[in-house]
């Protein structure tokens, strides 16, 4: 009997540690604050609107670890698209004339909902970063930030080029109206 309740004991404690091993929790250090919302809709990618203006404001104990960033000029944002809602594999991006599996495009709809900007650092006061460039909905969750390196961060080769010629370039700058129904929030056509 005694070994029938150790040999019930070690498989459930070895079922709840392979659970923990495969589970992942992100906090994030902060929230985006912009004029982007679904109603406003958003640049499809910052740097095709230099100009829009944005605030990370980062929790204040996080302050410290801003030391130095603001000697990049631009700066990699990680964070979570919280309007988001499901995915599908294959994706046919807004304006396109060809389908491509997901991971092969930068639709905000993925299975971990994570975003990545590159945006220009503009500023830091205290725990807020102020930013331009920006494609990001307001209060949106920020999970990380890292400096831009241009020795490593920017690969140009043919098969790039072409790759990105072939996903086709867009005409509108923005994803607003229809668009954000399809693109962000998974409605059909």
């Amino acid at each position: 009997m005694i070994k029938i309740k150790v040999f019930i004991f070690v498989i459930v404690l070895f079922t709840i540690t392979c659970k923990n091993k495969t589970q992942l929790t992100y906090n994030p250090i902060g929230y985006f604050s912009s004029q982007y919302n679904l109603e406003t809709g958003a640049p499809r990618q910052g740097a095709l609107v230099p100009d829009s203006k944005g605030i990370i404001i980062l929790d204040e104990k996080y302050m410290k670890a801003l030391n130095s960033l603001n000697q990049f000029e631009y700066i990699w944002v990680l964070f979570h698209f919280h309007e988001a809602k499901g995915y599908e594999n294959i994706v046919k991006p807004p304006e396109s004339n060809h389908e491509f599996g997901l991971f092969a495009t930068r639709s905000p709809r993925r299975p971990n909902p994570i975003g990545l900007s590159l945006i220009k650092l503009d500023s830091i006061v205290k725990n807020k970063l102020y930013v331009s460039g920006i494609d990001i909905f307001d209060k949106t969750p920020v999970l990380d930030i890292k400096p831009f390196l241009p020795s490593v961060d920017c690969m140009i080769t043919e098969k790039n080029m072409i790759a990105e010629y072939y996903l086709g370039h867009h005409t509108e700058n923005y994803i607003n109206d229809s668009l954000v129904k399809i693109f962000i929030e998974g409605e059909k056509k």
